[in-house]
């Protein structure tokens, strides 16, 4: 009588799912990038380097050119600048995001992780988790900087803390915008160009460098109702800088609450259209 042979059975997907297995894969990617970062520290360097150039150039060649507020002091307009510096600074992370979500999918890694029983958004939760923490750390070096240059803050830490916090949500709202970017795209490079062309204008087009109030009557209303433009103004009145705007555009005199609007709005759209594409694209 021969005896029967029993196959080991598959292992079960994890139990518990739902917001509560979401969260914990989510977390568990944004460790696996921390350490993949780690491993690369010459991405984390290169992305120090540039706010600090920014810096140190729009300070010492723009700074005193300008008039902010009456004035053409360099430090008035050093106090001025550094509020679009830190979102400019948060914005730019949108690139790093789409570069290493397209090199994730051009790797194959992408196409393994979904074949885990793991949460659908959380490879790209937990890439966008990993580079909010690096941003982070941008910040804070950013901050020092600043400092060091002259720049202060007038209204206290506690509102200090709050306008840091308006800086990350929003580069956490444009990391979903380079994580589609990275999902729509071959390559790594096509990623980080496509990630940074759009920013430029973004960015520039806005009141992050020079007063709406100097730029041709047509663009103001852009600059005006740009999501940039709301968070870089509520960072100024939160840190008690120079700049604040005379228009009577309201993401312009409510430019705190305009500020969170815009950066959950952006959550929640590309979020949206991020998962969905990660769930229809062919690796």
């Amino acid at each position: 009588m021969s005896a029967l042979t029993e196959t080991p059975a598959a292992p079960a997907p994890r139990a518990g799912g739902g917001i509560a297995q979401s969260a914990r894969d989510s977390l568990v990617m944004a460790r696996r990038n921390l350490i993949r970062m780690t491993r690369i520290p010459e991405v984390v360097l290169f992305g120090l380097i540039q706010p600090i150039m920014f810096v140190v150039l729009f300070s010492y060649v723009f700074g005193g050119s300008l008039v902010i507020g009456g004035s053409t002091s360099a430090a008035g307009y050093r106090e001025f600048l550094m509020a679009g510096i830190f979102a400019q600074t948060v914005t730019f992370a949108t690139a790093g995001a789409g570069a290493g979500i397209a090199d994730d999918m051009h790797k194959g890694l992408i196409d393994r992780f979904r074949s885990l029983p793991m949460a659908r958004g959380a490879v790209l939760t937990g890439r966008t988790l990993a580079d909010l923490v690096q941003t982070t750390l941008t910040v804070i070096v950013l901050t020092i900087v600043a400092l060091l240059v002259g720049w202060r803050v007038h209204e206290g830490i506690p509102k200090a803390l709050g306008a840091f916090g308006l800086l990350l949500l929003l580069g956490y709202a444009f990391s979903w915008i380079g994580a589609l970017i990275g999902l729509s795209v071959r390559t790594p490079e096509a990623a980080t160009s496509g990630g940074l062309i759009w920013l430029f204008p973004v960015t520039f087009i806005s009141n992050a460098f020079v007063p709406t109030e100097n730029m041709a009557s047509w663009l103001q209303p852009i600059a005006e109702w740009n999501p940039f433009s709301a968070t870089v103004q509520a960072c100024r009145e939160l840190f008690g800088n120079p700049g604040v705007s005379p228009s009577d555009a309201w993401p312009m005199v409510h430019p705190v609450w305009a500020s969170l609007i815009w950066s959950v709005v952006i959550v929640v759209v590309f979020r949206t259209l991020a998962v969905r594409k990660y769930r229809s694209v062919a690796v």
